[in-house]
């Protein structure tokens, strides 16, 4: 396994929990979500993974979705929000997440 190799398997175990995050602190659009996650580029994704993403996301009922027209003209956008399960599921995640960078600390002797 090579380094991109091993940051792909990162990315795929982490976006999940990024994407959580982001919409726990305000709603997002599809796009939006793809454009923040560029400012990051070891989380950086494509549509062929996000969207996929965020349909199992809300067929699990840990975000709701809606249409909202826009001001610019442009087509309406489907904004997500996190729900009450999600936020549960998100607060696990968040101890598991913390669980493995204290044990990543202790092995870097930090």
């Amino acid at each position: 396994m090579n380094i991109d190799e091993w940051k792909s398997q990162i990315k795929r175990g982490t976006l999940e929990y990024c994407i959580l995050l982001m919409i726990s602190s305000k709603k997002y659009y599809g796009y939006e979500i793809l454009q923040k996650l560029d400012d990051y580029p070891i989380i950086a994704a494509k549509e062929s993974t996000i969207y996929p993403l965020l349909r199992r996301l809300l067929k699990e009922e840990y975000l709701t979705s809606s249409w909202q027209e826009t001001t610019e003209g442009l087509p309406p956008r489907k904004y997500y929000t996190i729900t009450d399960k999600g936020r549960e599921y998100l607060y696990a995640m968040s101890e598991e997440w913390d669980n493995l960078l204290s044990a990543i600390s202790d092995l870097k002797g930090e």
